[in-house]
């Protein structure tokens, strides 16, 4: 049959549409590197060191399947499941070749800027060795390649390995294949419990062999990794740390260098999947008279967006109240495209929703009480009284946690650098010698986090904090006894005292007591011993509250030296110095008419600290004056502060705290116009930065999600506010309220503080979270950034930099934009 020039022609257009379709798919189904360099394709990622952080299972190589990371930290470990204080390697430098499709980094043990020193020091073993992690990508598949300078010493064969960390959360329950042979991933961590070569216990493997099918024909989750080389163990980390992950294990030979390690990884994709919409607003809901406004996360490939609808929920129907038929994009960042939609003008009371073509927000309420309870409110009621150090707390049936710690405290040894950032150099700095104990310092206080230590600037900024919030506020909620007599707290029983000035009574204690007795203040106070620190469970357990006695004529107790009492640390620092100090002077105001004893201890203490640290930078001296001015009303602070006006013009931010306060209190018209000025400037870049996102507040993490320091941010901007309504509003403030509450980036909208709003975090890394429990009102630091572009929530117990809580800031500046956001928009 002979073909017409039209239909040549046709023919041909046919071909090349063929052939064009063909190519693009090809290329979609090959892994390439991307800008960010790590490999892509539609649905999946792969990461090669674009993180750091191996200690919170951050780091080597990763792979993010349809949104979210299956696997983490490949890298050569020196133990098949290692912990948080095992030994890492040092990264060296990453090339990253586009045109081969390769990405190789260079590794060496030890690290030397951790081996014994540093903040977090990590005992390395005698053992030194260059290495190189090497990834190709053809197709859709990963070729891992581990090369080393020189063989390993003989005793280290089958020893170091190659591992591939495996997430628990997402495969609880599915199934593997080894080599054909099927096993479970259990929910709990099950034996058996063998001993190794080395009498090391560790739980026998799950499984062995030379192909590992992680939860075959379930696409988002499936992944297959192949070795003909080295066989593959699948090992439960949990076996020794409750924190640990299912672990993918291949060691090196005797004698082995080039291809040490060899697998063929085989993720799984679609090209055609896109990332499901994800629509993020106030878990808790607004005030009428508040910014209103939603965030709505898409793919980075979407094109046409759907319509964006505020819909209203009543008894009998759904009315739609706003609707944006055209919207348009706000932009990219991080690795999503993003829509705002701003329903600031509504102020009708009510159950509301947001609606993105077929995807729904949770719903939400908009009421002018919104944030009277159920809000703020946890954090007092719960999250304070349960961290509370030297105290038996109960709620009613329940027991949070035994009488703790009475036995506090002996005093550190000398030139110690501490597991967890302590460090005690080569005096006490005080009349007490190393292993003697210390009097005056087992009562008050809070456990700064999920282990338990007592750190000076988390008990003083939460002093501070609370201090700020009972001048501002005057609140006077009452739902817990608090008795410092008889050590007991009991939760819900009110006792006719407000529990503010109680909690900041508790804080005041503990430092005032350390400063006393050890003639300056503590650093802080913490176990001595790593099985003490890593405690899951009551605190009362960490020692047996049964104190040393330093001498026969001591009341205390003559027993044996024991091995559990903490240890308390001291230190030269004059910016903690002068923080306390600054912290203190606050507290004395709050405590006036409640505990006039203790408030001028507090006073006293702040003023003596002042002129101890004469030869401190004035920068430094300005925040700590500023408090003591408006505690004594004292000339002399003031002058100082005026003397550093300029100071304080170019580090604004620094002094956010006090500034609006201070002015207020100051006639000195000069300065308080220069000060004016400078917030307005000031303000105007703020509002630019606040560009850079979708959120309106700077969200740049590190290791740790944002949320303390975004709440940190709103407030020190809501003082700012306070203090100059007319040249600073309040936008960026409650903005940094609605991120912690649940408008912030990923899939995971949760709010940060646990039992508060719609969807919160439930699962936290409280002292409970071995129940997969929380602690109502604890704020965590939230959404953390797997680098380079991905939000990360995940619902997990042990993952410190996503919901560990914290003292100081991470708990009570959430207490301070919540308590004023219904303050100040029902104008109390």
């Amino acid at each position: 049959m002979k073909l017409t020039k039209m239909k040549k022609k046709v023919y041909h257009i046919i071909l090349l549409l063929v052939f064009v379709t063909i190519s693009n798919y090809a290329q979609e189904t090959e892994l390439k590197i991307n800008e960010q360099e790590y490999y892509e394709i539609p649905s999946l990622n792969v990461m090669m060191f674009s993180d750091f952080y191996p200690e919170g299972h951050q780091g080597g190589l990763s792979i993010v399947q349809f949104g979210t990371r299956i696997v983490s930290n490949g890298d050569l470990r020196l133990e098949p499941t290692p912990g948080q204080w095992s030994p890492v390697p040092k990264v060296g430098k990453r090339i990253v070749d586009k045109i081969k499709n390769t990405i190789s980094v260079e590794l060496w043990y030890p690290d030397s800027s951790k081996d014994r020193k540093g903040f977090n020091p990590v005992i390395y073993l005698d053992l030194k060795f260059n290495y190189f992690v090497r990834t190709e990508a053809i197709g859709n598949k990963i070729k891992l390649m581990v090369d080393l300078e020189n063989p390993l010493p003989e005793e280290w064969a089958d020893k170091v390995g190659f591992n591939l960390e495996i997430f628990p959360g997402n495969y609880f329950g599915e199934f593997y294949l080894m080599d054909d042979k099927s096993g479970i991933f259990p929910q709990q961590a099950n034996g058996p419990t063998i001993t190794d070569n080395d009498g090391n216990l560790q739980f026998k493997n799950m499984a062995e062999g030379s192909k590992l099918i992680i939860a075959p024909g379930i696409l988002e989750k499936q992944l297959k990794i192949e070795s003909t080389k080295n066989k593959i163990e699948l090992i439960d980390g949990r076996g020794l740390h409750n924190n640990g992950w299912f672990t993918v294990r291949s060691t090196i030979k005797k004698g082995e260098t080039q291809n040490a390690i060899e697998w063929i990884i085989i993720p799984s994709y679609d090209v055609n999947w896109r990332y499901k919409p994800i629509i993020q607003v106030s878990q808790v809901g607004y005030h009428p008279n508040q910014i209103k406004f939603a965030v709505v996360e898409l793919d980075k490939l979407t094109e046409d967006f759907e319509k964006i609808q505020l819909v209203k929920i009543t008894e009998d129907n759904e009315i739609i109240i706003k609707e944006d038929t055209k919207p348009n994009a706000w932009g990219n960042f991080l690795r999503y495209k993003y829509l705002r939609f701003d329903f600031s003008e509504i102020k009708d009371e009510g159950l509301y929703v947001i609606k993105y073509g077929n995807n729904y927000s949770n719903r939400f309420e908009i009421k002018s009480d919104i944030f009277e309870r159920n809000v703020w409110q946890p954090t007092i009621e719960y999250f304070l009284p349960v961290q509370m150090c030297h105290m038996k707390v109960d709620e009613k049936y329940r027991t949070w946690h035994g009488l703790c710690h009475m036995d506090d405290a002996r005093m550190a040894p000398t030139n110690l650098n501490h597991f967890d950032g302590y460090l005690q150099g080569n005096s006490t700095l005080t009349k007490y010698n190393s292993g003697e104990h210390v009097p005056g310092i087992n009562i008050g206080g809070w456990h700064d986090a999920g282990d338990y230590d007592l750190r000076v600037e988390s008990q003083s900024e939460t002093v501070y904090k609370l201090s700020l919030i009972y001048e501002l506020f005057k609140n006077e909620i009452d739902e817990t006894t608090i008795d410092q007599n008889t050590r007991k707290v009991e939760i819900h029983q009110p006792d006719g005292k407000p529990d503010i000035l109680q909690q900041i009574e508790h804080g005041v204690l503990s430092i005032i007591g350390g400063y006393e007795s050890l003639g300056r203040l503590y650093r802080g106070i913490i176990c001595p011993t790593l099985d003490q620190y890593v405690l899951l469970g009551d605190g009362s357990t960490m020692t047996d509250n049964l104190k040393f006695a330093k001498d026969k004529n001591d009341p205390i107790l003559d027993l044996p030296l024991p091995e559990d009492d903490r240890w308390v640390f001291t230190e030269e620092n004059m910016y903690r110095e002068l923080e306390v100090a600054q912290h203190l002077a606050a507290a004395s105001r709050a405590l006036k008419d409640f505990n006039t004893e203790l408030s001028k201890k507090c006073l006293t203490a702040a003023e003596e600290i002042f002129k101890n640290n004469i030869k401190a930078k004035a920068e430094i001296k300005i925040n700590t004056a500023a408090e003591l001015y408006l505690s004594t009303r004292n000339k002399n602070y003031a002058k100082f502060i005026y003397e550093n006006a300029d100071i304080i013009v170019s580090k604004l931010e620094r002094y956010s705290m006090v500034l609006g306060r201070f002015v207020k209190a100051s006639n000195n018209l000069e300065f308080n116009d220069k000060i004016k000025n400078a917030v307005k400037n000031d303000f105007a870049k703020i509002v630019e930065l606040q560009k850079e996102n979708p959120y309106g507040v700077p969200y740049k993490p590190y290791i740790w999600g944002a949320g303390w320091g975004i709440q940190e941010f709103g407030v020190n901007l809501l003082f700012i506010h306070l203090g100059f309504p007319d040249i600073v509003n309040s936008e960026y403030v409650f903005n940094s309220l609605n991120f912690v509450l649940g408008c912030h980036p990923g899939e995971n909208t949760a709010s940060f503080i646990s039992g508060v709003g719609s969807n919160s975090l439930t699962v936290a890394y409280g002292v409970n979270r071995a129940d997969w429990s929380y602690i109502p009102g604890g704020s965590a630091s939230g959404t953390a950034l797997i680098r380079p572009d991905l939000p990360e929530l995940k619902v997990w117990p042990y993952f410190w930099q996503q919901t560990e809580y914290v003292m100081g800031g991470g708990a009570t500046d959430f207490m301070i934009l919540a308590m004023a956001a219904y303050y100040l928009f029902n104008e109390k």
